[in-house]
């Protein structure tokens, strides 16, 4: 099925905004069947308002730490313990990767 541009009008702002033919085929690889009611910036801004509206995932509070491997400071998504090692997001795929196996 050949997708083409379509031109769609903002549900929150009124503008108007175009829903890509790849845009399309994209929602309809992922099982999508409604079109996008939202601009990108208020796509955007709805999700920037965290957890305001249902369905949205609250932001994530995060915990300054400095890595045990590097030395770098960083911000963790957990509260590091005492004696346990914390590493930032390059370093931990390093270690992750030599203790998979």
């Amino acid at each position: 099925m050949g997708y083409v541009d379509k031109t769609l009008q903002c549900s929150d702002c009124g503008a108007s905004f175009t829903f890509s033919a790849d845009e399309q085929e994209l929602f309809a690889s992922r099982g999508y069947t409604n079109e996008p009611k939202r601009c990108s910036l208020c796509r955007a801004s709805r999700r920037s308002r965290n957890g305001s509206m249902s369905g949205y995932r609250p932001s994530r509070q995060m915990f300054p730490a400095v890595c045990a491997e590097c030395g770098k400071e960083t911000e963790v998504p957990f509260e590091p313990r005492e004696g346990r090692p914390v590493y930032c997001s390059r370093c931990y795929d390093k270690v992750r990767v030599t203790r998979r196996y």
